[in-house]
């Protein structure tokens, strides 16, 4: 799945952005909320967030949730290197990370290539046993470097609009 818009940023107008930062802080806000808030009715709202929604703007709608709370609290950070940059290793791999329920966030990146991960699991002993089947035990993988999170300084799922 691709994660871009179908709608370029530069048609969506003020009342769009107003409805989106509200959207993004609390998209269980009451349509006449943010009507009130963005000098519409609650129909125009309905109707644009409905039309935001159709476009790809808006990806879909979720609850956030403390990943202590599930059992998830320990975040590691992944720097991963194939040994090839060729088309079906790249794809393997994105596959596979795409699969893994602990990878919250993958990234395939520019520099020296590779990918950024961003996993949650309840404990080291989880990730030293996911860490053996997504990277050591995989033969493409020359390379990883896992960073612990201490402390999740800033976490925020807002775009600036």
């Amino acid at each position: 799945m691709r994660l871009t818009s179908a709608r370029p940023p530069d048609e969506l107008d003020g009342h769009d952005r107003a409805i989106l930062r509200i959207l993004q802080r609390d998209n269980r806000t009451p349509q006449r909320v943010i009507g009130e808030a963005v000098n519409l009715s609650a129909p125009a709202v309905q109707r644009r967030i409905a039309r935001l929604e159709a476009s790809g703007v808006i990806r879909r709608n979720v609850a956030v949730i403390d990943p202590a709370a599930a059992g998830q609290g320990v975040t590691v950070v992944v720097e991963v290197h194939l040994d090839s940059d060729r088309s079906p290793v790249v794809d393997a791999a994105k596959r596979l990370f795409r699969e893994a329920p602990e990878v919250q966030q993958c990234y395939f990146v520019t520099g020296n290539g590779g990918f950024i991960l961003i996993l949650l699991v309840p404990d080291m002993a989880s990730y030293e046993t996911l860490s053996r089947r997504l990277f050591a035990d995989n033969e493409h993988v020359t390379t990883f470097r896992t960073l612990v999170v201490l402390d999740p300084v800033k976490v925020t799922l807002e775009v600036d609009v």
